[in-house]
């Protein structure tokens, strides 16, 4: 391929490549694992405690001709995220995509009435499970020839954290930081992005946002609806291509305009 020409939408575009989605068995983290293979990626599924969707994920991967390997664990462990990452490039040989995508708001509440308990638990669980897996990936990514690395923010890092969320934000808002800082770090060997979706109707919503909030959202986006995570993971997709080989430290809104800059 001559340096300026660049494949948008090839078909198998990531058959070269090894991937790892955190967080895969439900919600935006499914879809982009099913996209990644469905582009001829080998798919590390991580999850922790949604067996089946991962199972279901692989199925799909599997089904379209993809491949790919399930990977369970606590990602608050240290160790764990070490494991699943030694696990997978054990069994595929490389890795040269890691989507962060694994996380939630845990429970919300005030930062006046937040213990430190909790504080931690929401650290560890958004922010230095990424760490953790994101150090142990790095010299696998760089031997690669393709390093990238996708980190799923919030919206809650825009807005603050609304309705007891702000934990959380500092959580994704320290993320946030961190892919700039692997930017500048890692380049050119590997490229580091951020996405940011707006409100994606996932499970996330069913959990933590009323029906009517729900519809609230609609009315106040200029498209008219809320995203699905297919509309995500196709973003994702279009970041670890080719297409995207100069971007870096960049941060892609997915909001349908709710929020502009």
């Amino acid at each position: 391929m001559a340096e300026n020409e660049i494949p948008i939408n090839a078909e198998n575009q990531l058959a070269d490549r090894v991937a790892l989605v955190t967080g895969a068995g439900v919600g935006i983290g499914r879809a982009v694992a099913e996209a990644l293979g469905s582009a001829g990626a080998f798919v590390g599924v991580h999850f922790h405690q949604s067996r089946d969707g991962a199972e279901e994920t692989l199925r799909v991967i599997q089904s379209a001709g993809g491949h790919g390997k399930l990977l369970q664990g606590d990602l608050t462990s240290v160790s764990t995220c070490a494991g699943i990452v030694d696990e997978l490039v054990a069994e595929s040989g490389q890795l040269s995509i890691l989507v962060n995508n694994a996380g939630g708001p845990i429970e919300r509440t005030r930062l006046e009435d937040c213990s430190t308990d909790l504080w931690q638990q929401i650290l560890a669980t958004n922010l230095t499970s990424a760490f953790a897996v994101t150090q142990r990936a790095i010299p696998h990514l760089r031997n690669s020839g393709h390093g990238v690395i996708i980190n799923n923010l919030s919206l809650s890092v825009q807005t603050g954290g609304a309705n007891g969320a702000g934990v959380y934000a500092i959580a994704k808002g320290g993320l946030e930081v961190m892919t700039r800082t692997l930017a500048r770090e890692l380049a050119p060997e590997v490229r580091a992005n951020s996405i940011m979706p707006g409100v994606i109707e996932t499970r996330h919503h069913e959990l933590f946002t009323a029906p009517e909030r729900m519809q609230q959202y609609r009315t106040e986006t200029p498209l008219g609806r809320n995203g699905n995570p297919h509309e995500v993971a196709a973003t994702v997709l279009f970041l670890v291509s080719d297409a995207a080989r100069f971007l870096n430290g960049a941060l892609i809104d997915i909001n349908g305009g709710r929020f502009l800059r």
